[in-house]
């Protein structure tokens, strides 16, 4: 494991500063009493019915995500960089979103060709010319970092639909706050609980013209069947809000209503965790049971906000990460503070070329592919996986990208032989409004827990933990 960075050892064995003062008592602590704190976190989770579905099965099984106690460390110099490279980057998201649903100057500089814009599925016409209250595209989002040395951090995703995972977030905190109070009175650690506060004014900020007073505020769920329906419950239970599905609601008056007990009463911002696709079968898909007939027309007329909103997932779409460099530059007039990782667009016959000729050493993912699925990771393949994905490059070239396998950073986890590095990424969660954007000081660490493995995502084996910023 030489060739990673561990972000909590030095190569001497050494502890780095970040992590002096919890790697000195995880050092002390007797290793019988830290294998019972780990089944104590696992069962609190259990209880607390943390789960995700797992798609594909016929069962649809649910799976507890495991939890590992070694937290990871960010030390407040890092975050603040880290934090002016994520914020520059949202900023320049918004307006591009902004850009492309409107005038589309970025087309015509020549600095993102307009068939990655028009003939991509993400793409929605219907927004043309709309503009969401106080200009607010992504009101929620998680961009995946992935760090390879002391000072590098390389964007791996931008997720600005709907991005998941705050929850864990938010409970593996909660979590470590009962196992380990005495940690938390030695280390000064940045908070993260205000963020379901943080979520609602930053929701309601956002309101559209319509709204009479204290916004209404509700979360809109697809409901109990899909992955991350334990989020969004506790999420509306975390902001005091409602939390409803589709049957819920309908238009009167030119707003969106949902009923209560007393009838029906005007939501002004629907926080969805419903897809483009099925949120409106008036406009999108004809079969949807999960949105709202008419919706799009009251938003369009501008009764409600809906965060995040429809057509934002062309800002994460896999060949579009490729111009994100030029497209901050565009818009910020500054250099991209975070780096993007090196990416070959397969649409283009001289990229295929290179992929297809050092397979066996690239990472290729599915354009508009997430969770870890429908991937390759060249490294880990067999023969009969490269030529199977060989096959299917050949066949759609322009569904996939391809990028180097990058060296992920470690950081230790408790396993029944001690410590043992394993690969991380980080989910750093932001809220924007017209008030401006705030940055969750932390976000999700979500940890490969089989050795050598560099896939974090849960849905695919791996786990979370705690991510500790220091105040100073």
């Amino acid at each position: 494991m030489g060739q990673y960075f561990d972000e909590m050892y030095r190569e001497d064995g050494s502890l780095r500063g970040p992590y002096q003062e919890v790697g000195r008592w995880f050092g002390k602590e007797d290793a019988a009493r830290l294998r019972a704190k780990q089944r104590e976190a696992e069962e609190v989770f259990r209880l607390t019915g943390i789960t995700f579905n797992v798609y594909g099965k016929a069962d649809a099984e649910e799976r507890l995500i495991p939890f590992d106690i070694i937290p990871r460390i960010i030390s407040h110099r890092g975050w603040q960089k880290l934090s002016r490279g994520i914020e520059q980057r949202v900023r320049a998201i918004n307006a591009f979103l902004h850009d492309i649903y409107h005038r589309q100057e970025i087309v015509r500089a020549g600095r993102v060709p307009a068939e990655m814009i028009a003939g991509n599925e993400a793409f929605l016409p219907q927004m043309l010319g709309v503009s969401p209250p106080g200009q607010v595209y992504t009101h929620i989002v998680g961009i995946d970092l992935v760090r390879t040395g002391p000072d590098d951090f390389y964007v791996l995703e931008d997720n600005a639909r709907t991005p998941s995972g705050v929850s864990y977030m938010l409970e593996n905190r909660e979590t470590m706050l009962k196992m380990f109070p005495e940690l938390f009175s030695s280390t000064r650690v940045q908070r993260v609980s205000d963020y379901p506060a943080d979520l609602r004014r930053s929701l309601a900020a956002c309101a559209p013209a319509a709204a009479n007073g204290d916004p209404t505020v509700a979360v809109l769920t697809p409901g109990i069947y899909n992955s991350a329906y334990y989020e969004h419950a506790f999420l509306a239970d975390q902001m005091g809000v409602e939390l409803v599905e589709g049957h819920d609601l309908r238009v009167k008056g030119g707003r969106v209503c949902m009923r209560t007990t007393q009838g029906y009463k005007p939501i002004d911002v629907l926080y969805r965790r419903v897809d483009d696709e099925y949120l409106d079968p008036l406009n999108f898909n004809p079969d949807s049971a999960l949105g709202v007939p008419g919706i799009m027309d009251v938003y369009r007329a501008g009764g409600i906000t809906i965060a995040n909103a429809p057509g934002t997932g062309i800002a994460d779409d896999k060949a579009i990460y490729s111009y994100m460099p030029d497209i901050v530059e565009f818009y910020t007039g500054e250099k991209a503070i975070l780096k993007n990782v090196p990416t070959w667009r397969c649409a283009d016959p001289d990229s295929l070329a290179h992929v297809l000729d050092n397979l066996s050493d690239l990472v290729v993912k599915e354009v508009h592919g997430s969770g870890g699925y429908g991937m390759l990771i060249g490294p880990a393949a067999s023969k009969r996986e490269l030529a199977a994905f060989r096959a299917k490059l050949l066949a759609n070239p322009g569904n996939y990208i391809a990028q180097p396998t990058l060296s992920l950073s470690t950081v230790p986890i408790f396993s029944r032989s001690g410590l043992a590095p394993r690969h991380v990424d980080l989910r750093p969660f932001v809220l924007v409004s017209p008030d401006g954007i705030k940055i969750t000081p932390g976000g999700l660490t979500r940890v490969a827990l089989k050795k050598g493995s560099l896939v974090v995502n849960s849905s695919q084996g791996g786990g979370t933990k705690d991510t500790w910023v220091l105040e100073d």
